[in-house]
């Protein structure tokens, strides 16, 4: 029986995410044909196996990548809907049943069944703390966690993380300052220059958000398991670190 070295199948994990493979069935069967031609390569399920085995691995290596972030000017935050099913679909499926359900997505005004991706990424590009909700889950109730796990000083949001309790939280408790976009009611309202500034600097998460879903098919994880769809998502953005750091090129 064929044996890999714990490093050999992270590498062909991630190798994987680099070239845009979504299926892992279609994955294993291109890097027997092409890679491990002398079959000295291990079977799927069990290739599958070591990659769910090696999660913590992974994302341990991207916390800690994730980590330079804090020497960047700043970050920003904001989520992207991970849609499970077609919308005709959505009240009778049953993959991830009890844990991913139905949430509005802002941008298109349409109803999906699925995750939320939180994530936090530096002006760079860098991506840092995220977290993965059910679809229904307001973008302010993330928001702390998202900002905290690898906490960089200033940090900026639109309008769905509006929250004077909010930003004095992460302020007074973390050191923290969070800007946000204001109401056209607000009392106290910041220059408009101060508003086109912000919403430009926000465009770098939405780049970000583009490639994850064109280049790395981030909304297209075939995992069937919760711990198949962790690997698989930090295996992209391990591979999405590394080639924004230019310590691997696409």
């Amino acid at each position: 029986m064929a044996k890999q070295e714990d490093a050999v199948i992270i590498a062909i994990h991630l190798l994987g995410k680099l070239l845009g493979f979504s299926s892992e069935r279609a994955w294993h069967r291109f890097v027997t044909g092409n890679l491990f031609t002398d079959r000295h390569f291990l079977e799927r399920s069990r290739y599958n196996r070591r990659c769910r085995a090696l999660r913590l691995a992974i994302k341990w290596i991207r916390h800690e990548l994730a980590k330079r972030g804090q020497h960047h000017a700043y970050a920003v935050v904001d989520s992207m809907p991970i849609e499970l099913c077609h919308a005709a679909r959505m009240y009778r499926v049953k993959r991830f049943q009890g844990i991913a359900d139905i949430g509005l997505c802002a941008s298109k005004k349409q109803w999906y069944y699925g995750f939320k991706f939180h994530l936090q990424v530096t002006d760079q590009g860098l991506p840092m703390g995220y977290v993965v909700t059910e679809a229904s889950c307001h973008d302010r109730t993330a928001a702390e966690t998202v900002m905290t796990q690898i906490p960089h000083r200033y940090n900026l949001g639109d309008k769905g993380f509006i929250s004077s309790e909010l930003q004095k939280k992460l302020y007074e408790e973390y050191q923290i300052a969070f800007w946000t976009p204001s109401r056209k009611n607000q009392k106290h309202r910041p220059s408009e220059s101060w508003e086109k500034w912000l919403k430009q600097k926000r465009k770098v998460i939405e780049t970000v958000f583009s490639v994850l879903v064109d280049q790395y098919r981030i909304t297209e994880i075939r995992a069937n398991s919760i711990s198949g769809f962790e690997v698989a998502l930090d295996g992209i953005l391990l591979v999405y670190s590394l080639v924004t750091l230019g310590l691997v090129e696409r």
